[in-house]
């Protein structure tokens, strides 16, 4: 696939940045399998997901369509404040994201990620009971997209490869900008 062009950077009447286009990458969230997933300072990142990260049920989880999940850290913040226990990868989410539109993150969004990854979402993510640990009784349907729309993780499809560093700008570009 061709990458597209990134937009230019947009800004404000006051020159800030445009924080629902443009974030940052707050985590970068790995594990052997199984969640919770441990905070890392780089990856790289392949077609099938991030280098050293491993899934204990790979008939619904990873692969090339499922290859990244991605999370908003201002979700799991206003999860908290709900009393819900969940942290930064304890729903397993590869990518912990900042600064961005969540409601911009739908299938068909592409994420340019640093210097060199491209990844396009593919799907909302559908929890399941391996996270539940990190809701108020067991609630993990609290991110479903069918039950609570604008709160699920995503999955995406991994565009261009490369490596992506904790702190790196994530930007939310549409095919056709």
């Amino acid at each position: 696939m061709m990458s597209l062009p990134l937009p230019a950077v947009q800004t404000t009447s006051t020159g800030a940045l445009d924080t629902g286009r443009t974030g940052t990458i707050s985590s970068i969230n790995l594990s052997g399998g199984g969640v919770p997933k441990k905070a890392a300072a780089d990856a790289q990142v392949a077609r099938f997901g991030l280098i050293g990260d491993a899934h204990d049920d790979t008939i619904h989880h990873g692969g090339a369509e499922r290859a990244i999940c991605i999370y908003p850290l201002e979700l799991i913040g206003k999860l908290q404040r709900e009393g819900h226990p969940i942290d930064v990868g304890t729903t397993g989410e590869n990518l912990t994201v900042e600064g961005i539109d969540w409601n911009l993150v739908v299938p068909g969004a592409r994420i340019r990620c640093g210097e060199e990854v491209e990844l396009e979402v593919v799907s909302f993510t559908s929890p399941c009971k391996t996270i539940k640990a990190s809701f108020i009784d067991g609630h993990f349907k609290r991110i479903s997209q069918k039950v609570n729309p604008g709160w699920s993780r995503v999955y995406a499809r991994v565009l261009f490869e490369g490596k992506i560093r904790r702190g790196d700008r994530v930007q939310v570009v549409y095919p056709g900008l």
